[in-house]
C-alpha cells in the first residue's frame, strides 16, 4: 500500500514540474498575441479569486455576512478603492452585519 503512495507523489511531483518547466522551455520569444497576453495577465487575479472566496464565506458566522461583504468589496473596487481599502471596509462589512439579529 504504501509503495503505492509513492508512485502517486512521483506522478504528481512530474506533471507539476511538467506544466512549470513547458513554458520556459518551449516558448523563447515574447508573445505577441493579444488574446494570450491578456489571458496571461489576468491568470494571477483570477487564481487569487478562486482562493479567496470559498474562503470569504467559509470564515463568516453565516454567509450572507461574506456575501453581503463581498458585493460591499467589488463596488469599493469598481470605484477605484486600494486594496488595502476594500480588504478592510470588507472586515467591517463583515462585522456590522454580523452584528444584526436577523441576519443569522
Amino acid at each position: 500500500m504504501t509503495h503505492n503512495i509513492y508512485i502517486y507523489m512521483f506522478i504528481m511531483a512530474a506533471v507539476t514540474y511538467t506544466i512549470r518547466v513547458l513554458p520556459l522551455t518551449l516558448i523563447r520569444k515574447e508573445i505577441t498575441n493579444t488574446f494570450i497576453r491578456s489571458f496571461l495577465y489576468y491568470v494571477p487575479y483570477v487564481t487569487l479569486a478562486a482562493m479567496t472566496f470559498p474562503a470569504m464565506m467559509d470564515a463568516t458566522a453565516s454567509p450572507t455576512a461574506g456575501a453581503i461583504a463581498f458585493v460591499f468589496a467589488i463596488i469599493l473596487a469598481w470605484r477605484g478603492a486600494s486594496l488595502f481599502a476594500v480588504s478592510v471596509m470588507a472586515c467591517l462589512m463583515v462585522f456590522i452585519v454580523e452584528l444584526m439579529p436577523f441576519i443569522h
